[in-house]
């Protein structure tokens, strides 16, 4: 960033940590604590006099590319990190970092949410609902406004850093009501015991890139302490990439092992193993627009799931990638029978109107309900996985391709917007050759022209589905079995088109895709 763009320097005001003689600076006024980054006191700023209060835990390691001295502007303003809170859930942790604005000196909390970050600004409203009465997916007025309540999650403010509109009360419990609306606003209710009344924020998701940050983090991701762990099952040495991830799958045996804060292993399930390997490789980076005609970004594939809804004891199974992107979080690939889609969470949360979900001036007709139940994984995850984790999902269709998807768990509701795409697009982002397209298995329809080409594939994918089709219906699923293994999506497919007399699957389009968000905890 330009340094006319940066905040111009001011008188700071420091002074010595009363425990241990640090220098303890404060560049904004309008903080009135801080905790030492020497021997984690947390200090409370009283006149011209600095008291200590306690003592700040070890904060947990994450991925986040911001860092206190971080620097940006918002519509021209320019804003500094001073400070963050980490607040701990049974699910795991999610940072909040204190923006400080000088020209307005306005405090405001930039935080992570599901992979994506929000900038919120502190509100006062004495008309503010208390927490029983609070119900999932429940509506709720709040100065005249609507809102749907999308998550209720239980969690403790763990640790602090840096400089704070007001002095942490480390350990304390609180319940986190995260409120969604339709004009794509986060708004955070935050109930503390003894408290009168909750805290209450507004705000909205902002892309990094927009803000101009300077000063970040050069890498934000690494191993959790540069160490491996040993797989609590077969004890194979496990080395997470990212220091956010709360599970991760040993390749050895496929144990999903549920990581501690610190990165230690805590528990785990096993897995059956088989269904081979994912078509495209973990780990392997490519290039997608989130939007059609959208900037091209890069994505690298970090987990792997298979999922899968059964209806009239039929099973039918679909896959989905996680991919991460340092500035814009996370996303999901999802491969389909009905072809290829690309989701990411929504912050806002869309007006169901009967059956249709109103978005952005957008109409989305419901296609069908489902209940999906991940099977399988492979690589890591910023939640925790559960056996045979589920959700409720509801898959709409919009304009163009697009598409929403709302999936619901045992605490949250999420909504995840996302288009459709070609295969063609799919294979040239990550460079999948015609056999890797083939362990695909993308049955995405052939856009037929009037060309002699056109009918040519048409012949041909039209011969192979129906060679397919008929060996699915021989009882004769054993090729694929040996080819693909038991547990693999291909496998399965055939069973359920050997039971199906039609042959034909019917499987999810993918917008409710991204199983992990409704299973874990918010951020």
């Amino acid at each position: 960033m330009a340094e006319d763009a940066q905040a111009p320097a001011q008188r700071r005001w420091r002074s010595p940590c009363p425990n241990c003689g640090a220098p303890v600076e404060f560049a904004s006024p309008a903080s009135s604590s801080a905790v030492c980054s020497f021997c984690r006191s947390t200090l409370l700023r009283k006149d011209d006099e600095l008291l200590r209060t306690g003592e700040s835990s070890e904060l947990f390691a994450d991925y986040s590319p911001l860092q206190i001295g971080t620097q940006g502007a918002l519509q021209g303003e320019p804003f500094t990190i001073l400070g963050r809170v980490q607040l701990a859930y049974e699910g795991g942790s999610w940072n909040e970092w204190h923006a400080f604005f000088e020209a307005s000196g306005k405090s405001a909390w930039l935080a992570e949410d599901n992979g994506r970050f929000v900038l919120s600004w502190p509100q006062s409203d004495d008309a503010l609902p208390g927490r029983d009465e609070l119900i999932l997916d429940s509506q709720q007025l709040i100065a005249g406004r609507a809102w749907r309540v999308a998550s209720l999650q239980a969690c403790t403010l763990h640790a602090a850093e840096g400089e704070l509109p007001e002095a942490p009360r480390l350990g304390e419990a609180v319940l986190v009501a995260e409120l969604r609306s339709a004009q794509d606003e986060v708004g955070s209710l935050e109930y503390v015991e003894g408290a009168p009344v909750p805290r209450w924020s507004v705000g909205r998701a902002v892309e990094l890139a927009a803000l101009k940050l300077s000063n970040v983090r050069e890498e934000s991701v690494a191993g959790v302490g540069g160490r491996s762990i040993e797989c609590p099952n077969c004890g194979s040495p496990i080395q997470p990439q990212l220091d956010q991830s709360q599970s991760v799958s040993c390749g050895q045996c496929q144990a999903v092992v549920q990581l501690g804060q610190t990165g230690q292993a805590l528990s785990f399930h096993k897995q059956q193993l088989g269904g081979g390997d994912p078509p495209i490789a973990l780990g392997r980076s490519g290039q997608l627009a989130l939007e059609l005609g959208g900037a091209r970004l890069p994505w690298q594939i970090v987990g792997f799931l298979q999922r899968q809804t059964s209806e009239d004891g039929e099973t039918f199974p679909w896959r989905e990638y996680l991919l991460f992107n340092r500035e814009q979080g996370f996303a999901f690939l999802v491969d389909s029978s009905e072809g290829w889609s690309l989701v990411r969470t929504l912050t806002g949360s869309p007006q169901m109107v009967g059956s249709t979900a109103r978005w952005q001036g957008k109409n989305f007709r419901l296609k069908e309900r489902y209940t999906a139940t991940t099977t399988r994984v492979l690589g890591e995850f910023y939640w925790r996985l559960q056996r045979n984790e589920q959700g409720e999902v509801a898959d709409f269709e919009g304009p163009g391709g697009e598409i929403l998807g709302r999936e619901q768990s045992r605490n949250e509701v999420t909504w995840s917007q996302g288009r459709k795409l070609d295969a063609t697009e799919v294979m040239a982002a990550f460079g999948m050759n015609s056999a890797m397209r083939r362990a695909a298995a993308d049955v995405n329809p052939v856009n037929l022209g009037d060309s002699l080409k056109g009918i040519l594939i048409f012949l041909l994918v039209a011969m192979l589905l129906v060679g397919f089709v008929k060996a699915c219906s021989d009882d004769d699923c054993d090729p694929v079995r040996r080819g693909f293994g038991e547990q693999s999506l291909e496998y399965q497919q055939c069973l359920a088109g050997q039971r199906s007399s039609s042959g034909s699957f019917r499987v999810p389009s993918g917008g409710g895709g991204g199983g992990g968000w409704g299973g874990g905890g918010h951020k």
